[in-house]
């Protein structure tokens, strides 16, 4: 416990040092707050923008709150997922190739304490900037828009970051098997979009999808979720994040030998 406590405190300092513990939740907070304020000023924007003939209104119907939140899901599904993988993608490899891991190792430290705290740490810093963001969209779309229930908006949160610790496990395992970054978030994305694809293309067979979280999600903001249809999906998305830590902890240890 000792080893995984200090292992611990060396990744959030490094996070702290290497600015993804700024730049990360300062990117969150722009992608979130640019939905409803966009969404607000988009009449003048593209009155502005376009080349409108001279008295001629753009009207668009008001959105809701639970709307414009909905819509700020869907870009977390997007944009969102790259800068998770991105901020985790080189956890493992910048260590490898700086010679650093071969240190850590050469100490009493067993593979699972050091993936531990791998994963420990970016679950930390990614759902803490998702969650500053999303609370922060909530504060605009309630001045902006209708407001919306900080219980739904709590739920949503909790069903979404079970998603963003799928992604960041995913990510994590594919560290411990490629030690090009460029590699690793190659097959990371590839597969995350794959699975959402599927997910949408064949809806009926693809209920247990960790990715149908992100659809759970905006349901429970648009009032019309069934709780009942949330318990497979959950059940195989904490699932899958388990077997694919235990994984990561037999790949590791396999490959480096330590």
């Amino acid at each position: 416990m000792k080893n995984f406590l200090t292992l611990f405190q060396k990744e959030m300092l490094e996070s702290k040092r290497n600015g993804k513990w700024i730049w990360l939740p300062v990117v969150m907070m722009i992608l979130g707050v640019s939905q409803p304020i966009s969404t607000y000023y988009m009449p003048q924007i593209i009155e502005k923008a376009g080349n409108l003939p001279v008295g001629a209104k753009i009207e668009f119907p008001v959105p809701t709150g639970a709307e414009v939140l909905a819509a700020t899901l869907s870009q977390y599904g997007t944009i969102g997922t790259l800068l998770f993988v991105l901020a985790t993608m080189g956890i493992i490899s910048h260590e490898r190739q700086n010679n650093v891991l071969t240190l850590i190792m050469a100490r009493p430290v067993s593979a699972f304490q050091y993936i531990a705290s791998k994963w420990s740490s970016q679950v930390i810093i990614a759902l803490s900037s998702l969650f500053l963001s999303y609370v922060l969209t909530w504060y605009y779309t309630n001045l902006l828009f209708s407001p919306v229930r900080w219980i739904d908006v709590l739920t949503s949160f909790l069903i979404y970051s079970l998603w963003i610790i799928f992604i960041l496990t995913f990510t994590i395992w594919i560290a411990t098997l490629l030690r090009n970054t460029g590699g690793i978030a190659g097959v990371s994305l590839t597969f995350l979009a794959a699975l959402s694809l599927l997910t949408g293309l064949i809806t009926k067979y693809m209920k247990w999808s960790p990715a149908t979280l992100r659809n759970g999600a905006t349901s429970i903001l648009m009032h019309n979720q069934s709780n009942d249809i949330f318990l497979l999906p959950i059940f195989t998305t904490i699932l899958s994040s388990i077997i694919l830590l235990a994984l990561a902890v037999f790949t590791f240890r396999r490959l480096e030998r330590f």
